[in-house]
């Protein structure tokens, strides 16, 4: 079939046949060079990569449509792995096969190297320069660790978003170097195996015996792919030497839970986009929230509304750098907006991003529409302004300083805060129905003010410190006088009766202390009320306007804030069991979708998703720091 007019039929070849099952969202390895990434399915398939960056055009995209493109490399005929693992601590994957007569290891990597602009500047990079870099090349090696076994690369782009085909062509001497070029992007083949072509697929079939070992180089750049086999693994080495070295800057507790904390800071790593410090929502587009249904969105941008928690997250394990690159992109992308701030941008900072949808391709198993940007983008959500001054207070907190570029920005988020507080919004959710007054959202606006007259009472300006706590008082009083239901419990927005996550947040971002009654009640409602065997959702869509008709499953990010929350009224015990059940819930790879079907434990939506690990390192650490108060001998 050939549904793009005058293209050539690509073959129907393993790993990207039509009709081939789709891989369980949560089977996915995700891959990282901090400036784009790829998706591994089981079956040794890259089904999703942007190039040249994360919110690009896909290259390989077969996890939305079987034609869209992929590139597996694996034992012919044998689609199911033995066993998957992340090399430890690191973003390097292996793959470990069992065939008729051998077993195989692949092992994955987005190479990382040391930095390369010695000689001249980067044009992409914002932030300071590091000692290493992104290499622009996906590494992929095979070894026969006992017997033999056939082993095949099958490589087939299919460049913008699966419309337009790769032409490859030989390159260099020999059949070990192949090019093809489409929209933009030039792709690179290196490989010391014989590779030919069956139309827009580049191929290679070999026998690989006990000690024999292949590699496969993908690269997009000038930056020269390695030329062997010796070459590749010094440069494998190098990347999962960086990544351990990376992962050992940071602080971890001594404690069972600890390879959850690590793997959630590689995965929050590895959606952070170098060049700008943006820490990316999800690496994907368009997984659906519902099985075969169409809450699918675009996620491979960045959010305001997770700057607070993301700060939170890397100063409490010890990576500072990385917070402040982000907190820098922030105050970039503020100044360059003269304080007008959208709630999300594009990685690079831009500021539009139009949604439309892809009706060429299928989904992922049948979802439809398929969706590029964010119209989420034009909405107002007054949650803004408090996330921007919570990381403000943060930072400045961090290193004791508040400096008039800083300064400014507060300002003009604190006052636009207080000019728009009263007046509806969609609310963090991104709601598509009518605006309301959500509670979350006003909260978010007492935030601004409260943190905003802290950072004033800090720079001197005491005029506005009095104001803005006045006023940080009045929208206190007003969320407590129209946010409460008959029983004390706050609902999701002024003159509802329905119950919202988002509620969880009053004690984490301390709207009132934890051991108030409203605070306890409202805890304890969402997570007898709001749950479906122990996991929250964010609201009962039967409940909610938001623009659609079918249900979804439960937010892991509110399931962790309720752990959060439960450690903060002294329910540890009760918290202990649900942040169990939840780690029960990762992948194998111990990585996280935005949503899970309480029913099936089916990982839903867009993958990895930023916002869910963390949370998992806010809920994680204050269950181990209940544990270690518990433990305290009490005091003679």
């Amino acid at each position: 079939m050939d549904h793009r007019g005058g293209e050539a039929v690509r073959p129907k070849v393993a790993g990207g046949r039509a009709g081939e099952p789709f891989a369980p969202i949560a089977d996915y390895g995700f891959l990282s060079d901090c400036e784009t990434t790829a998706l591994v399915a089981p079956s040794g398939n890259i089904e999703w990569m942007c190039l040249p960056k994360m919110d690009s055009p896909s290259v390989f995209g077969s996890i939305l449509d079987r034609d869209a493109g992929y590139f597996r490399v694996g034992p012919a005929g044998v689609e199911v792995p033995a066993a998957q693992r992340y090399i430890p601590g690191t973003m390097v994957m292996e793959t470990t096969w069992w065939v008729h007569g051998g077993w195989l290891v692949v092992t994955d990597a987005l190479l990382m190297g040391p930095w390369h602009h010695e000689d001249e500047r980067s044009h992409t990079h914002r932030r300071a320069p590091t000692d290493y870099d992104a290499d622009h090349v996906l590494l992929r090696m095979v070894r026969c660790v006992n017997g033999q076994a056939q082993v095949r690369l099958d490589c087939m782009p299919v460049f913008d978003y699966g419309q337009t085909p790769a032409r490859w062509e030989h390159a260099g001497v020999g059949y070990h170097e192949a090019v093809a070029r489409g929209n933009g992007v030039s792709l690179r083949l290196t490989t010391d195996m014989n590779v030919g072509f069956e139309g827009s697929l580049a191929t290679s079939r070999t026998l690989l015996k006990q000690g024999d070992a292949r590699f496969v180089a993908l690269s997009w750049s000038e930056h020269e792919p390695p030329a062997t086999y010796e070459e590749a693994h010094e440069r494998l080495v190098w990347t999962v030497h960086h990544w351990q070295h990376w992962l050992d800057r940071g602080r971890f507790p001594d404690h069972p839970w600890r390879s959850h904390l690590q793997r959630s800071a590689l995965t929050l790593k590895g959606l952070t986009f170098a060049p700008s410090g943006a820490v990316a929502a999800a690496a994907t587009t368009s997984l659906p929230e519902t099985p075969g249904g169409e809450r699918n969105w675009d996620y491979r941008y960045t959010w305001i509304r997770d700057s607070t928690m993301a700060l939170w997250a890397f100063y409490t394990l010890g990576y500072d750098w990385e917070a402040n690159d982000f907190f820098y992109f922030i105050t970039d992308v503020a100044e360059a907006a003269e304080g007008k701030l959208q709630i999300m941008y594009g990685l690079d900072g831009r500021e539009e991003l139009p949604e439309s949808t892809l009706d060429h391709l299928s989904g992922y198993d049948g979802a439809r529409p398929v969706r590029i940007g964010n119209e989420a983008y034009v909405q107002n959500q007054h949650d803004v302004w408090g996330a921007i001054i919570g990381s403000v207070y943060m930072f400045v907190r961090k290193r004791d300083r508040l400096d008039d570029r800083l300064w400014k920005i507060v300002v003009k988020q604190v006052e636009d805060a207080l000019d728009n507080w009263a007046q509806p919004d969609a609310g963090m959710w991104e709601v598509r129905g009518e605006p309301q007054h959500f509670t979350s959202s006003k909260v978010f606006c007492w935030v601004a003010a409260d943190r905003g007259a802290r950072l004033a009472r800090i720079r001197g300006d005491h005029e506005r410190a009095r104001r803005w706590q006045e006023a940080a008082d009045r929208i206190h009083a007003d969320v407590l006088a129209n946010a409460l239901d008959d029983r004390g419990v706050f609902v999701a927005h002024y003159g509802a009766t329905s119950l919202d996550a988002s509620a969880l947040l009053i004690p984490l971002l301390g709207f009132l202390p934890p051991d108030d009654k409203r605070v306890r009640e409202t805890v304890l409602a969402i997570a007898d009320e709001l749950s479906e065997d122990d996991l929250v959702l964010r609201y009962r869509a039967a409940e909610t306007d938001d623009g659609f008709d079918s249900e979804e499953g439960t937010f892991t990010i509110c399931s962790f804030w309720l752990v959060s929350a439960l450690v903060m009224i002294g329910e540890v015990e009760r918290a202990k069991a649900l942040c169990e059940k939840l780690l029960s819930y990762a992948s194998p790879l111990q990585l996280y979708a935005e949503e899970i079907d309480p029913h099936t434990g089916r990982h839903l939506g867009n993958f990895p998703q930023a916002f869910t690990h963390l949370a998992l390192i806010n809920a994680v650490m204050q269950v181990i720091q209940a544990e270690e108060r518990e433990s305290e001998p009490p005091l003679a």
